[in-house]
Parts: structure tokens; sequence; C-alpha cells
């Protein structure tokens, strides 16, 4: 193990060590092979680098915690933001044994179904995408996808009631499948609160371009909206940037933003009344926890939710601070209404 810090190199350095290894099978996935003496060795590809204070961060953040608390040994391969070094370093992660290889989104499935055929006794995690299971493909895949619209549907519903113009922002790096799954809940919401309320919906094109985030979250203030909602990774760290500056709200994305801020930027931090959590971190976790005791279903997707726990509201103290009693107490009825199914939330997964 490594003293509850993760190893982390860049594809630069793996590739070397790769090159000087050759190519290895990683062995079998069997529960009782694995004491912290022998751990199970996991490999997190991440197709841009950490410090997003979000997406990947929250990845790192689970996979840390699994390190630190079952027989497991984690490396992190940040990829950076050249794309053509995307699939080598996937490449040389698996090559290298590690017994499980993670990576995530629609960027890296593609990739990762190639592999995965070539290294059958290598078990992968695809976060946020799926490949086509259909017919027995690819039984050493586990893709993890998130419901969360239905806790997107939670943060609408607050920044309709307390918002002030009626004018709510949301600004997408892409509109992939699971980024439009945020609006779609977070729109529903918003409605649900208040028929008359107007969303307005940017595309930035990049998740790495916080000035572009920036521009378009000023731009969406300067036409009313006092919220805004960036689902952008590190694009929308300049949305929310832009409403610290302008004295307007925001909601997070991914992670608990507003906690993540505090203790290096309290300003920013104050502006961030809520966020839509995407638990990647606790996914992972539980995918490895599960890898270990042999009951982690490959070959499959699992969908998680709001009552999975897989998604969910933050509800901190700028939240308790922004949102009036009055209105917590409704989300808390309509949290409880979605999880009971009693409310239907949009959704675009399949």
């Amino acid at each position: 193990m490594t003293s509850g810090k993760l190893t982390r190199r860049s594809f630069a350095g793996l590739a070397l060590a790769a090159g000087l290894m050759g190519s290895v099978s990683a062995p079998a996935v069997l529960a009782q092979e694995y004491t912290e003496e022998n751990p199970l060795t996991v490999a997190l590809v991440v197709h841009g680098n950490l410090g997003d204070k979000s997406f990947f961060d929250s990845a790192a953040a689970g996979l840390q915690r699994a390190e630190d608390e079952l027989p497991v040994e984690v490396t992190v391969i940040e990829a950076g933001l050249d794309r053509g070094r995307w699939e080598p370093a996937l490449a040389d992660a698996t090559d290298q044994g590690f017994d499980v290889v993670i990576g995530g989104t629609w960027e890296m499935n593609g990739f990762m179904q190639a592999l995965s055929p070539e290294y059958p006794d290598t078990r992968f995690i695809l976060f946020d995408d799926t490949p086509d299971f259909s017919g027995g493909a690819f039984p050493n895949i586990l893709a993890i996808q998130y419901r969360t619209s239905t806790a997107a549907y939670l943060a609408g519903y607050a920044a309709a009631k307390i918002s002030e113009t009626g004018k709510l922002g949301e600004i997408l790096g892409v509109e992939g499948a699971t980024i439009v799954e945020f609006a779609v809940g977070f729109e529903q919401g918003a409605k649900a609160a208040n028929p008359d309320v107007e969303v307005t919906r940017a595309i930035a094109g990049s998740f790495t371009d916080p000035a572009r985030g920036k521009e378009l979250a000023l731009a969406q203030f300067a036409q009313g909206v006092d919220i805004v909602f960036p689902i952008a990774g590190g694009t929308g760290i300049g949305a929310l940037q832009a409403a610290r500056d302008e004295g307007k709200l925001a909601v997070g994305v991914d992670s608990d933003q507003a906690e993540i801020f505090a203790p290096t930027d309290a300003a920013q931090a104050e502006v961030i009344f809520t966020s839509v959590e995407k638990k990647v971190g606790q996914s992972l976790y539980t995918a490895l926890e599960q890898t270990l005791a042999g009951t982690a279903p490959y070959g499959s997707t699992v969908l998680l939710g709001l009552a999975d726990g897989a998604v969910g509201l933050s509800k901190n103290s700028y939240y308790e601070a922004t949102v009036p009693a009055e209105v917590r107490a409704e989300v808390d009825a309509v949290e409880a209404q979605i999880i009971a199914g009693e409310i239907e939330v949009d959704t675009v997964m399949q």
C-alpha cells in the first residue's frame, strides 16, 4: 500500500515503465487472493489532469478511500489534455498488468472496448458511460452510469424558489447525454417550483476552458440571470468565478464545490449555495469493494440514482444560510417523493 497517498504518474512516465516491463496479463480477480501484503492493483487513467475540483477529483478521492480502507493499491495516471495521448495511456496502463483499470466517460469508452478483449483477465471499470453489452460482449467491463437528473431536479427546484429575477442559467461543457442528464432534471425541477421561470442554456464546447465559462456566465448575468449552473468541469470554474465577482449565486456540480473552495477562497464558496453531487468516488469505492468480494456485476451496466445514494444535493451551511427553511422543507419533501417513485424525473439515459 502507499501509506494513504495515491501514486500519481504522468503518461510519459507510465509509457517508459510499460516499455521496460513488456506485456503482462493481469491475474483473475478472486476475493481470497488479496491482502494488504498482496493488494488488488488498480490504475485510474485520467484523460486530463487532477485538480478540476469536480469530476476527476471525486474519482481520485474515492480511490484514496479504497486504498486507505481496503487491500487495494492505486496508481493514478494523468494523461493530460492532448487527446492523442489518451488511448496510449490506457493501453500502457493495461499492458502493465494492473488487476483493474478504470477510465471514465464516452471519450474513453471506445478505447476500453478495443482493449478489453485483448486482456480477458483484466477487469475494467468505465464510469459515466457504457458499452453495448448485448450478446455477452465485454464480460470484463463494469459500466457505471448516474441518474443525475434526480438530484439536479432538487437543485432546480431550490434555485427557482430563491431566484429574484426568475431567470436561471446553465452552462454545459458539451451536449453529451451524461451532461444533458443534469440539465433536464434541473429544468424540470425549476419549472415545478415556478412554471414561469426562464432557463437559458449555453454550450461551452470544452471542459478545460475557464475563460470561456466565465464569458458565458457573464453574458447570462447581463441578460438577467441571477443563478448559474455550470455543468462543465474545469470550464465551469470560470463560471463560478463570474458568479463570485458579480455577486450572483451558483450551483456546483459533481462534488460539494463550496466545501472544496472554502479553505482557499471563502468568497467563492459563499456563492455556491448547493451542488449537484455525482458521487463518482463512492461508486468506484463500492465497485472495488464488490470486485474484492467477487460480487461486482462485470459484463453489465449499473445505473445509480438518488435512491442509491449515488447522486445527491449538497445540504451544507451555505445551503442553510441561503435557502429559507420553508423551501428546504419543500425540497426534502420533493426528494422523498422522487425516491418513492411518486415524482417521475425526466432522463436522457437509456
